[in-house]
């Protein structure tokens, strides 16, 4: 499904468009140092075969540089260059083949700086991403300032500088480790522009908090028509990340990406183990290309045939048998232990 609500304007990165109402693409960044880059080109492959659009690699120094370089020669996937500090990298990088250009206007601002990395985005007709951190914003504002509103001047200052330069390329990130505080600056910020919006909350700590923060905060502003491209930043793998994201726009029906799984918490009127069994299921499911179909696994009589009519395909368990339920009629028992094989094998009859 597409994000309608917003209008923005439309920024390609490869061939990507972001904004304009096009589909919200899911993003997040190499977790290894961009100058070994046969470990990296393994990360951005595996990332691109879980669903990841577009991949972000840090560049600090000339190593990183040379890195990139090799990395963007074996990869499909677009790339962004991270550059934080020395503004000569994101000119290199652009020579490198990168896609994006992020900077950070907390510690790259200088005006004449700035303006010979626009240069070379023009020149290479690739975009920029203003990535601004709670971490690393300039104390612009008054004492009393609040973060959303430090993070939105900045932001709307630096982008003043780029059309100063003729530029308009532009996708704009204002992440804060608080969900409060970034649904605030991103709502604020969406009432002065139409540049498409990076979301995503920074810092946010043990993966299972960081992964609740992040769907809380970008599933309230993707409900209210806010958000281009996300990312979910975990202290994990990057492929957590970008499982996390297909959830979120999965749960917001933004996306399909393939089987939905539901499946019931279970109780003490449960008489199989179905953890054991979803887990399972969830595993061998992910290594298999499907269509996006609803798969209902429940564990007993209460709400277990409801909704397995409801899904596509589904199973409400007894004792030792559940009832297998197609299209909202039930077909057949099948025993516990055949459930998982069963299940695949009426997914695929529906696709081959």
């Amino acid at each position: 499904m597409l994000n309608k609500n917003r209008k923005t304007r439309v920024v390609r990165v490869g061939k990507i468009p972001l904004g304009g109402g096009n589909p919200v693409v899911i993003q997040s960044m190499a977790k290894i140092k961009t100058a070994d880059h046969l470990s990296v080109i393994r990360q951005v492959n595996a990332l691109e075969n879980a669903g990841c659009q577009i991949v972000r690699l840090a560049v600090k120094d000339k190593a990183d540089l040379e890195g990139f370089k090799k990395i963007k020669q074996k990869v499909r996937l677009p790339l962004v260059a991270d550059i934080h500090f020395d503004y000569k990298l994101a000119v290199g990088a652009v020579d490198c083949g990168a896609d994006k250009i992020r900077l950070n206007p907390g510690n790259i601002y200088r005006k004449e700086e700035v303006r010979e990395v626009i240069s070379a985005l023009k020149s290479a007709k690739i975009p920029l991403r203003i990535g601004l951190n709670s971490g690393s914003v300039k104390g612009s504002g008054s004492n009393r300032s609040t973060m959303p509103e430090r993070l939105v001047k900045s932001a709307l200052d630096y982008i003043r500088m780029m059309e100063s330069f003729k530029f308009h390329d532009i996708v704009v990130s204002l992440k804060a480790s608080n969900v409060r505080e970034t649904v605030a600056a991103y709502r604020r910020f969406a009432a002065f522009s139409d540049y498409p919006l990076h979301l995503g909350v920074t810092a946010t700590g043990f993966p299972y908090a960081g992964a609740i923060k992040s769907s809380i905060a970008l599933g309230v502003l993707l409900l209210e028509g806010l958000g281009d491209t996300i990312r979910v930043s975990l202290t994990d793998s990057p492929l957590k990340e970008v499982y996390t994201a297909k959830v979120i726009l999965e749960s917001l029906g933004l996306s399909r990406f393939g089987p939905e799984i539901i499946s019931c918490p279970t109780c003490g009127r449960c008489e199989v183990n179905l953890v054991k069994l979803v887990n399972d299921f969830e595993n061998r499911v992910a290594s298999l290309k499907l269509r996006p179909l609803k798969v209902a696994l429940m564990g007993c009589v209460v709400n277990g045939p409801g909704e397995a009519k409801e899904a596509d395909i589904g199973v409400a368990f007894g004792k030792e048998y559940g009832l297998l339920f197609k299209h909202g009629k039930a077909v057949r028992k099948v025993r516990f232990s055949d459930c998982a094989n069963s299940l695949l094998k009426e997914m695929e009859n529906k696709h081959g």
